[in-house]
């Protein structure tokens, strides 16, 4: 079966047709008939600016306990809320006035038409591809820091009104959710995301069929349907293979993100990138760059020569790479080369046919060259950095030191000789979206005192400090100390478990009333477990925690969360050496665990702990961007001086562990750094937050906690990141 022309393929798509019965999500009428006063909820719920735009609470009013049962799905909540309910909001006419403000505020929002930058019009917008996509936990096709990271992405190009749209794959079985044992083990759950009420519309064509790609994968054509999410402004298109027209395996390429073995990975990046380009031509969308997040979209460029090729048959291939190379650019986030994907090559070959190879002008060595970081060692597999970094015009990490990381990293695949600052990756420091990470109760106080714009002041950040410092420290004081009540209050709801195991387990209890206490400092750790997160650091020396935790005027409380990956024993055996510590002391009150670390969870922690600990092995931590979260709130970080904390600490607003140094004995380098850790606790942390002056404020404390809002919030805004790409990247 050889690959087609775009006229054939297209002659071939339009031939298949689809009952809207036989693929996920053919009906989205829900079974009640709403007020008119309220119809807007629906309209509302279909695009996802409300999740940062202030429309939280029209929901959450609806029905409280409905909405966190529903996981702060807002289609789910309408689906199943009561229509009495309903009925009654109706005649609430400060709910409905509510309800109506916001509707217009979004109209307006969604109004105004893109502004153009450069190279990137409205004609030609930016394609942005990513495996991953976290816009908000009720939508879960994400797994951690990568796809957070492309959500806020898409809202501050959404809040910038830049010509954005961007690709991902749907994910039927999304990410694992975890959930803790009572030994303490990590388990994996995973749920059909296609039996609920996500706020995803199938893609339609002109004479109303669903709108198709096809990829050849193994031998045979696979088709895939698109999705659409509203992200405010920005469009975010969803591929997805669960079609009858493709057979169970591959209608399973799609099933879950990152799960599968090499091969199923291979076909994914396939149906992302190939198919991704593939979907955009069929929406007639003539991108003026192509950004690949991360190295899972890099088949991408492969396409674009094809297209080339086709359109040139007299061309090269070294022409057509040319011409890719114009339109595109890479961001690497892998400071290893273990993680970056590598494929092995006949595996890369049951996947690829000979004739697509050939429509390259490529032999099978050629084309399997461009994987590799050598092109003459054909012992060596096919790697997708490589592949973008060869097929990018521009490359960069997601900080200054990645940046250099990354040029050591991939140096040899440039002439000998080549030194590390002629190596062409450059860096863009990565950022979070103010809007969505900033606690509400902060927000009121911007309002108050900047503006109902605040976030427009947040983009200038000499206006931004001089704004900020106005505000009374005791307004910022009592805001903090609020979401750390709603903090414990979360943590106590969340481990109230009524059947709990032998082993005291810091993840479960039959009563939590006394779990906790907002008056005792609080650190949070959240992160993926794995080796070189160094879950295990804070534990080295576990007497010298367990003073600090009992101590009898200045305790300390700890709140862990995070995900090992399931085929990673160490990283869960970690987890249960944690869970399991019970030594006689005040740990299993002082310490809990807040399993399924999602969206959600993340939104308590950073918003509600004083501090946020983060001990990496130098230099593997390329960005990190829940510390930033945290800033954003006022906690103040204590970290290892790597990725963006080397560009954010300025010795008062938070702390900082061990040294820049990087040595090759790493049993020597974490003894340093617990030691350090321990000691900028016992010396720094602990007597700053406890000492208070006459009206019982911690006057240091606050002072180190405004720093972090006046520094931290401006420069490591997503905004500022999405306004870098446009002037440094996609010009």
């Amino acid at each position: 079966m050889k690959e087609f022309s775009t006229e054939a393929l297209e002659t071939m798509q339009s031939a298949v047709s689809l009952q809207p019965e036989q693929s996920f999500r053919a009906n989205f009428d829900y079974p009640k008939k709403f007020p008119d006063n309220l119809q807007a909820l629906e309209t509302i719920a279909w695009n996802y600016y409300w999740s940062w735009a202030g429309g939280t609470d029209i929901f959450r009013e609806l029905d409280p306990t409905l909405w966190e049962k529903c996981e702060q799905n807002p289609r789910l909540l309408l689906k199943n809320v009561e229509e009495i309910r309903l009925w009654q909001r109706s005649l609430d006419a400060d709910y409905v006035a509510k309800v109506n403000r916001f509707a217009l505020k979004m109209e307006r929002y969604l109004g105004q038409e893109p502004q153009p930058s450069g190279r990137v019009t409205n004609e030609n917008p930016a394609a942005y591809f990513c495996a991953e996509f976290g816009v908000h936990n009720s939508l879960p096709n994400y797994s951690g820091g990568l796809g957070i990271l492309a959500g806020d992405h898409l809202k501050s190009a959404s809040d910038l009104n830049v010509p954005l749209v961007a690709i991902g794959l749907l994910y039927r079985y999304g990410y694992f959710r975890q959930k803790i044992a009572h030994d303490g083990w990590q388990e994996e759950r995973y749920y059909d995301n296609f039996d609920t009420e996500l706020a995803l519309k199938p893609v339609m064509g002109e004479r109303g069929e669903r709108v198709l790609i096809s990829v050849k994968i193994r031998g045979r054509r696979v088709f895939a349907q698109g999705w659409l999410a509203e992200v405010g402004r920005i469009k975010l298109y969803l591929l997805d293979t669960n079609l009858p027209v493709n057979n169970e395996v591959d209608r399973l390429i799609t099933g879950h993100l990152y799960g599968g073995d090499t091969e199923t990975r291979i076909v994914q990046e396939k149906i992302l990138g190939m198919g991704g380009v593939r979907f955009l031509r069929k929406l007639n969308y003539a991108p003026s760059v192509f950004h690949l997040n991360e190295g899972h979209s890099a088949f991408l460029t492969l396409e674009l020569a094809r297209e080339y090729l086709e359109a040139n048959p007299e061309a090269t291939f070294e022409e057509a790479v040319a011409n890719v190379r114009e339109q595109c650019v890479f961001t690497t986030h892998t400071p290893v080369e273990a993680g970056n994907d590598v494929f092995p090559i006949g595996t890369l070959c049951g996947c690829f046919s000979t004739d697509y190879i050939e429509s390259l002008k490529l032999t099978p060595e050629q084309f399997f060259a461009l994987g590799r970081t050598n092109p003459d060692d054909e012992n060596e597999g096919f790697g997708m950095t490589p592949l973008a970094l060869r097929m990018a015009r521009s490359a960069n990490g997601v900080s200054e030191k990645h940046g250099e990381v990354s040029r050591d990293l991939w140096l040899k695949m440039f002439p000998e000789g080549t030194k590390n600052e002629d190596v062409p990756i450059t860096h863009i420091t990565n950022g979070v979206h103010a809007p969505t990470w900033i606690a509400p109760t902060l927000k009121d106080i911007y309002e108050k005192h900047i503006g109902e714009n605040w976030f427009e002041t947040l983009r200038d950040g000499e206006a931004w400090r001089a704004a900020v410092e106005r505000i009374p420290d005791a307004e910022i004081w009592n805001a903090h100390c609020r979401l750390k009540e709603l903090l414990i209050a979360f943590i106590r709801y969340k481990t109230l478990v009524h059947d709990t195991g032998s082993h005291n387990t810091i993840n479960e209890h039959s009563d939590t009333r006394q779990l906790f206490d907002p008056k005792l400092l609080t650190i949070g750790f959240a992160r993926r477990v794995a080796a070189y997160k160094r879950w295990n650091l804070l534990m080295t020396d576990l007497e010298r925690l367990l003073r600090l935790v009992d101590n009898s005027e200045h305790p300390v409380q700890f709140v862990f969360a995070g995900k090992a990956h399931p085929q990673d024993r160490v990283g869960k055996q970690l987890l249960q050496n944690l869970m399991r510590i019970n030594h006689n002391s005040n740990w299993q009150n002082r310490a809990v665990f807040v399993e399924d670390y999602d969206q959600e969870v993340a939104r308590y922690l950073v918003q509600g702990v004083d501090v946020w600990m983060n001990v990496p092995r130098r230099p593997l931590e390329a960005s990190g961007t829940s510390g930033q979260k945290s800033a954003m709130n006022g906690g103040l970080n204590f970290s290892i001086l790597d990725g963006w904390w080397i560009e954010g600490y300025n010795g008062t607003n938070g702390f900082s562990i061990g040294e820049l140094n990087v040595g090759d004995d790493q049993a020597e380098i974490d003894f340093e750094d617990a030691e350090s850790l321990y000691s900028v606790l016992e010396k720094e942390i602990v007597p700053d937050y406890y000492t208070k002056n006459e009206d019982g404020l911690p006057v240091n404390w606050i002072r180190r906690m405004k720093n972090a809002l006046v520094t931290l919030t401006p420069q490591f805004s997503s905004d500022r990141m999405v306004r870098d790409y446009l002037e440094k990247i996609y010009c």
